[in-house]
């Protein structure tokens, strides 16, 4: 955490900035959403709880199912990085948003950039991108691949439902997470199928143990993926300043009205997308392999969701300088993860 006052003063200059950010993308987005928020309160309530109902009777296994063996597509790059492809194994849980789902081509195929070490011994992090991210420059400039394949890790960058070259031409927001919940469960549904594909191949490849973290919304993921693998499927979880509720954000944004209508929505909101909340079910993984970071100035998912998390999860929180967009110590938590790993004996102790 920040201590001195130029950092300080960095962190405050950083969370405006957040601030400045998310306007923007409110703005952006505000044509999608026009609907749902000009939706009288009773009428938004029955439709959440409607939603709710849908999904209330999903079992575990069917909603999160055993991700099967694919051949993954591999296209070279550049020495070490490959290019990966395959058919994301995802049928909408809902029927009746199959079709609008569905019609979206280039979401069907997942995507990922490897970045592979000398043999296949190695341990492995799959690092998931944020909201409007999933571009392999700027994933490429935001993760410290260099350095993680020095400490002894293979890297690789999945893409997001309908994020980057996933999300065709339209411009404007992604269509995942979305201000239809039905959408955005459907879209982490997805993500987790795909994010688990990728950890069967690297296992299936011979990595002895595989990790996830991800950021802001790549953190919800990945902390949602930690809460339905089976035992032994990963290893260890480093959500970073990750969203932990579509509800909380929602609130925060000023999307959901004033006051008891306020409270009420929030709780609507929070069942409708109880089924593809990190916060329904338990870590299935030791704690002792989970550390959550949060960024002390982040203005757009504040301290409070990464507490959030750490508090379901009963494992370590730590706050780094900074804030969402402009990360000032995200070294530091880079630095604590390593050490976490090399306590557990997943990498070497240098």
């Amino acid at each position: 955490m920040a201590s001195d006052p130029f950092s300080k003063m960095l962190g405050v200059a950083a969370g405006a900035f957040d601030r400045a950010f998310a306007a923007a993308i409110q703005a952006r987005g505000r044509r999608d959403r026009a609907e749902a928020d000009k939706m009288p309160h009773a009428e938004r309530l029955a439709k959440l709880a409607a939603v709710a109902s849908l999904y209330s009777d999903a079992a575990h296994a069917e909603f999160f199912p055993r991700p099967r063996h694919v051949d993954l597509t591999l296209r070279d790059v550049r020495p070490g990085v490959a290019e990966a492809h395959w058919r994301s194994a995802f049928e909408p849980y809902v029927s009746a948003v199959a079709d609008r789902y569905l019609s979206h081509v280039e979401n069907r195929t997942a995507r990922a950039r490897l970045y592979l070490g000398a043999g296949k011994r190695r341990a492995a992090v799959i690092a998931i991108h944020g909201y409007m991210g999933g571009a392999w420059l700027l994933e490429e400039n935001t993760w410290p691949i260099e350095w993680l394949q020095r400490r002894g890790l293979d890297v690789a960058l999945p893409v997001l439902p309908f994020h980057a070259g996933r999300g065709g031409l339209r411009s404007g927001a992604p269509k995942f997470p979305s201000a239809d919940p039905r959408m955005t469960n459907e879209g982490f549904r997805q993500a987790v199928a795909d994010v688990r594909t990728l950890v069967r191949w690297l296992r299936d490849r011979g990595a002895p143990h595989v990790g996830v973290m991800g950021m802001s919304l790549g953190g919800y993921t990945t902390s949602l993926v930690a809460t339905v693998v089976e035992e032994g499927e990963i290893d260890f979880v480093m959500p970073m300043i990750p969203l932990a509720s579509i509800a909380d954000f929602a609130r925060e944004q000023g999307r959901l009205g004033l006051g008891a209508e306020a409270d009420e929505q929030h709780a609507a909101l929070e069942r409708a997308n109880w089924v593809a909340s990190p916060l329904a079910r338990p870590l299935r993984i030791p704690k002792t392999r989970a550390l959550v970071v949060a960024a002390e100035n982040d203005r757009i998912t504040p301290v409070t969701h990464a507490e959030r998390i750490a508090k379901h999860f009963d494992c370590e929180l730590r706050t780094v300088g900074g804030a969402h967009l402009i990360q000032i110590g995200r070294g530091d938590a880079f630095r604590a993860l390593a050490a976490m790993l090399e306590r557990d004996g997943i990498l070497a102790r240098r």
